[in-house]
């Protein structure tokens, strides 16, 4: 953990913070002014700083001001406390207002003092964790199947764009990362991403958090508080399972997207928001509009752009790019070599109905990292409750996962996975059905009619195999042996276009 910074040019108050910190087994290191704290940025960061404002140093009395502004600007991620007397409350606020994490009025409880950096510290090691995430993921999302190269293609059109976005999809299927990468692909990319799960915070602290109180708002709010629409300015706010959100909260949230503007709680002045909002639901909120449980007008307020992410069981052919990415993260956090999974165990999971989706396979590559016996993770090793499913529903025809050709899995005895119809018993019916339809189309005297089973004939083979490839065209032609441009040819004169689902 990096030290966290004591700026003051009180000796008592660096020294009494200085000491509490270290019982704690907080590293700290103390500045008597704000040059240097300035000098000592140019070679290392602190996890958190805590600043007074009126110290020398600077140009003007409030030099803890022009601290702030040069960290916020230079060193975004470090969560600043500004600590102040109480006749400067007026400046506390602006700095409050400016980037500040929080303010500290003197005189202060210790105790609460280091409850307040222990907080700060907190915050600052959970944007570490998402940013060494964020780094190491290598692309942000995964996804070959063509459901997902869809939404790929969505958030690269959006990338300009500030509108809002309505993201829906069953739980664990990957909502915040996609918000995540709209934010990350905007022209807000550089101001802050705040998410805030609206089912996670209990009814009566939703407002507060949401838009933030006075001082004196209500019984505890002791100091005034920004919300997560100050503390998303000029960046994006992101309300998973917006759902879920109370009526009156979905009124004062209908009303700052509509007119940019919102009171904090107990607070008289608008301030203006400068936000764009994602929202994300795994609910039907058109059926919870009927209901009579979500405002119309709020959902189609949000329901400006809509993306739906597919359920894993629609994009089977994930998985095994998403295992093995997920065993390597696993192996990656616990310093251990990286295991694999057998063909059969790989199979068997495709076959799982994983109702947790994409968030359900990472726990369970991360269980199979920590209790899996061998480097290669066999069938035995999976977890009892994923082999009693595979016990107790063995596959069907249905369900059995295509071949896996990629990803540094050998390929499987061929299966047929999505065909359309099902394998006949007798693999020559197929024969004498093309010989009965010769038979009638030449007693019917029907002209050109090798030209007309050929056409049929193809058009079967090319609509099938670009139904197995989920509309890759590339990949069709290669499985058929023919080449891409004659897959595009055929296509084409075959009249397949409409049923073609590659974009």
């Amino acid at each position: 953990m990096k030290p966290i910074w004591v700026i003051d040019d009180d000796q008592s108050i660096r020294w009494v913070l200085e000491k509490a910190l270290t019982r704690e087994q907080l590293p700290v290191c103390t500045f008597s002014n704000m040059r240097e704290a300035l000098d000592a940025l140019e070679v290392e960061e602190p996890q958190v700083m805590v600043s007074d404002i009126r110290m020398p140093g600077g140009t003007t009395q409030n030099a803890g001001l022009e601290l702030l502004q040069q960290v916020r600007r230079d060193h975004p991620s470090v969560p600043v406390i500004i600590m102040t007397a109480y006749s400067d409350l007026e400046s506390a606020v602006a700095a409050f207002q400016g980037g500040a994490f929080e303010y500290l009025p003197k005189p202060f409880d210790i105790t609460k003092a280091v409850d307040l950096i222990r907080r700060a510290v907190s915050e600052s090691q959970r944007e570490e964790a998402v940013a060494i995430e964020t780094s190491t993921a290598a692309p942000e999302i995964l996804g070959q199947a063509s459901a997902m190269q869809d939404v790929f293609r969505a958030i690269g059109r959006l990338s300009q764009s500030n509108v809002t976005v309505l993201i829906t999809g069953e739980s664990g299927t990957g909502k915040e990362l996609v918000a995540r990468a709209l934010h990350r692909h905007s022209p807000r990319r550089d101001a802050p991403f705040i998410a805030l799960n609206t089912a996670a915070i209990p009814r009566d602290l939703l407002e507060s958090e949401l838009f933030g109180h006075e001082r004196g708002a209500f019984t505890g709010a002791q100091t005034l508080r920004r919300g997560r629409f100050e503390q998303a300015e000029n960046g994006t706010l992101f309300l998973d399972e917006i759902g879920d959100m109370p009526a009156e909260l979905q009124t004062r949230l209908l009303r700052v997207l509509s007119d940019g503007t919102f009171y904090r709680v107990g607070g008289v002045s608008p301030i203006r928001a400068n936000v764009r909002v994602i929202a994300a639901t795994h609910q039907n909120l058109e059926e919870r509009v009927k209901q009579g449980l979500f405002r119309e007008d709020l959902f189609h307020r949000l329901n400006v752009i809509r993306l739906r992410l597919p359920s894993l069981r629609e994009r089977r052919e994930d998985i095994p790019l998403l295992a093995q990415h997920f065993l390597k993260v696993s192996a990656r956090q616990l310093q251990v070599e990286s295991k694999r999974l057998s063909m059969e165990a790989l199979q068997a999971l495709m076959t799982l109905p994983l109702p947790g989706n994409v968030r359900q396979l990472e726990n369970l590559c991360h269980w199979l990292t920590v209790m899996a016996p061998g480097q290669v993770i066999e069938v035995k090793d999976l977890p009892p409750e994923v082999r009693d499913i595979l016990g107790a529903a063995p596959a069907s025809a249905e369900s059995l996962p295509a071949p896996i050709e990629a990803n540094g899995f050998a390929a499987a005895a061929p299966t047929v996975a999505s065909a359309p119809a099902a394998v006949a018993p007798d693999v020559e019916d197929w024969v004498r059905s093309l010989e009965r339809e010769a038979a009638r189309l030449l007693a019917a005297r029907s002209p050109e009619v090798m030209e007309q089973l050929t056409r049929k004939f193809e058009a079967a083979v090319i609509r099938t195999a670009l139904h197995f490839t989920h509309g890759r065209r590339i990949e069709a032609a290669q499985k058929l042996g023919i080449g891409r441009n004659t897959i595009t040819r055929k296509v084409q004169d075959l009249g397949l276009e409409a049923s073609d689902s590659e974009i």
